[in-house]
Formats: structure tokens, sequence, C-alpha cells
């Protein structure tokens, strides 16, 4: 036994477990996302309208979807291009008011901008009004959740690193993908894309052509819309929560993209269209003509020839006139002709600049009596070591120098 002044050892405290690992969206769900392209996203710019229909076959309110271009103008003053997901539902469960709305601004690659999702159910007396925000910000995408049961509010603000969100698909992301599912007619075999759940933590989200609990194939169908039949892509959606069942929507996709009809497993009603929408195709452009190019034989032509010769006399009438308006001008360049034959220089451009140059209005007038060697703006300084004189006699060039000028 330990003696009157020892201690009693303390009980050991079991370390606490790490949390676990964030889920990450496999290679299959990325390589998908990377293959969605700008040119793609326009194909699917339309707006569509369900019934929501109980199992009594009774309408119970009413589905839309409209997803079209806008700008997203972020928090920095950036104006971006990018894609407006809207999608609003409202109707009545055993006379119980109930709507759920979002509206999301995506990147061309399914990245959210910013979401807002809105859920309530008038139940008196205690009524839920449910608000969710997404906004990405910097590296980081913020998520505010508003939570009010009744007189009582919840707020909860969370952030998360957008290193851990590579494939994740917000809902307004989701509704976009899978018209690009329905579009393709293909759905991504095995990939695990990342999404939030209802308590707003994130887990897997999957989507199969068939059930793997029960084998049954769901893949393309034939349902009947009105008195057209159609086929259909079947898509199943499952969310793998972590802390809660899993969640499952079957979606009936036509093969432009348009919903046909959506089913969420265990709920009461479905969502289905009453007729066959107009389909879209894609734009299909002729090829761009190509014209020889042929030779104008203007000569040949009357019309041409004609054209030709009129304005041919036209500037040569012109330009008599002008001469005799102006005969210095013919004395001017005389002048210079006959002075370049007399000095024969090698650089013609240099010699007539400095002909002309006297001319300048914006030159101050030489003195009466200047040097020949005077400096010159066109010439190389060390060029004039030797003074210049105009009546000097032009010494006869060799052989060689002669043969350079003839070849050059």
């Amino acid at each position: 036994m330990p003696g009157k002044g020892a201690k009693r050892p303390e009980p050991e405290v079991p370390e606490e477990a790490p949390p676990p690992p964030p889920p990450e969206a496999n290679s299959e769900a990325l390589e998908f996302l990377a293959t969605i392209s700008e040119e793609e996203i326009p194909l699917l710019y339309f707006s569509e309208t369900l019934n929501m229909i109980s199992e009594t076959n009774q309408i119970l309110g009413e589905y839309s979807l409209d997803i079209k271009q806008a700008y997203y103008y972020s928090s920095d003053g950036d104006t971006k291009r990018s894609v407006l997901v809207h999608a609003t539902s409202r109707g009545q469960l055993e006379e119980i008011p109930c709507g759920t709305s979002i509206s999301g601004y995506l990147d061309w690659d399914l990245k959210t901008y910013q979401q807002h999702h809105h859920e309530f159910i008038k139940f008196l007396p205690l009524s839920v009004d449910k608000k969710t925000t997404l906004l990405k910000q910097n590296a980081d995408m913020l998520m505010t959740r508003i939570l009010k049961e009744g007189e009582v509010t919840k707020t909860e603000k969370t952030s998360f690193n957008l290193n851990v969100m590579d494939g994740f698909i917000s809902e307004s992301a989701n509704l976009l993908l899978l018209r690009v599912m329905g579009w393709r007619r293909k759905v991504p075999q095995n990939a695990k894309f990342l999404a939030f759940d209802g308590e707003g933590k994130l887990c897997h989200s999957t989507y199969v052509r068939e059930r793997c609990s029960l084998g049954e194939a769901l893949g393309f169908q034939t349902i009947q819309l009105g008195s057209e039949q159609a086929e259909v892509l079947v898509v199943e959606q499952t969310m793998h929560s972590n802390e809660d069942i899993p969640m499952t929507w079957q979606y009936y996709l036509l093969p432009d993209g348009h919903l046909a009809k959506r089913i969420q497993v265990g709920s009461p009603f479905c969502c289905i269209i009453t007729k066959m929408p107009i389909m879209r195709e894609e734009d299909e452009f002729d090829p761009k003509p190509v014209f020889e190019k042929k030779q104008l034989e203007w000569e040949e032509d009357v019309q041409l020839f004609a054209i030709f010769r009129d304005r041919k006399e036209e500037l040569q009438a012109s330009h008599t006139t002008y001469m005799q308006h102006h005969p210095e001008a013919q004395t001017l360049i005389s002048d210079f002709l006959l002075f370049l034959l007399l000095r024969q220089p090698s650089n013609v451009v240099t010699f007539a600049a400095e002909y002309f140059g006297p001319f300048a209005r914006g030159l101050d007038k030489p003195p009466p009596f200047r040097s020949s060697n005077r400096p010159s703006p066109f010439r190389n300084p060390c060029s004039l070591s030797v003074p210049y004189n105009p009546l000097e006699k032009i010494p006869e060039k060799s052989s060689e120098e002669k043969t350079e000028d003839s070849s050059s």
C-alpha cells in the first residue's frame, strides 16, 4: 500500500481518435468533368416545367428548371461569364405548403461561384425554413446555414479549403451535370463525386445506370409521354452520407437533356412532364464554300479596258495641267537630275536629301559664305574629313568598282 502522503496515480484519459480524412473524388469523376467543354454547355440552355404528381395521379404542384448564360460579379469586382441555374418547386403535401428553390452561378467546368438554396415547410404551429448559401472566396468555399424552426433561429458558418473540394458538385451543378449525361447518353462508370449532405458535410455522390444492390437494369427505357413514346436514359444518383442513410434519386433524361421524370426514392410524389417537348438538336453548319482564284484578263474585257483607258487619259490630262500651272517643278527636277548625273554619288538618297534640304522651311537659312566641309544631318561625321567641293573633277572609277556598281 502506498504511504500516507503518497499521491494516487491519475487515471489515464484515452486519446481521442483523429478525425477521419475528408472524402475525395476519384479519378473517373475528375476525368469526366475535364471533358466538359465551353462549346458543349450552350447546347443545354433551355427551360422546362414538370408537374408534381402524387401516387394517386393528383397534381400537387410544379417543378421548373432554367439554365442560361449570365454574368457573375464577384466581391473583388471581377466580371465573369458563367452559367446561371435556377430551379424552383412549389406544392402541397397533405395540404401543407412546401417548396424548394436553388439559384447558382457556375463555371464551365461546373465549379460553383455562388449558390443559394432555400427550403420551407409551412406546418403549423411549427414551420421550418432552411437557407444555405455557398460562396467561393479566394481559396475557400464559405457555407452559411440558417435554420429557423418556429421562432428559434440557428446560424452556422463553415469554411472548406478548395484543395479538398476537387470534383465537388453542388445542387445547381448537379442539374447541369445531368443534362450533360442526357445529351451524351453516357454515365461515368465507377465515378465518385463530392457533394454536401443534409447536414452540410462532404460526402460521396455517385451516378449509375443500374442498381447494383438489386441487379435491376435501368439504362435505356421507353416511357409514355402523353400520346407519344420516348426513349429515355435512366440515371440513378445516390448521396452516401456518413451520418445519415443514403438518399437516392432517379432521373429519366431525353436525348437532348430534357428531364422527363424525376423520382426521389421514398417520396410520396414524383415530377413528370405531360407532353413531349420540342427536341433540341446540335446545329449543323454547311462547309464554307471554296472559290478558286481566277486570273483577271482585264485587257480582254471590253468594259474593264474602257474604264482603264478613261482613267489613264484623265490622269494624263491632270498631270499635264498641273505642270503647265507650275513650270518651276519641271525646272527644279531637271536641275536636280543634271546635278545628279554630274556628281554621280554612290548614295543617291543622301545626295537628294542634301540637295533638297535647303528648301525645307524649318531649317535656318544658310550663311552666304560657308565651308564646303559643312556638317550635314544626313552624313556620318566620319565621312566629312575630306572637304566637299562641287566643282572638283570626279576621278574615274577602277574596273573593280565599275564591276561592283554594275552588280549592285
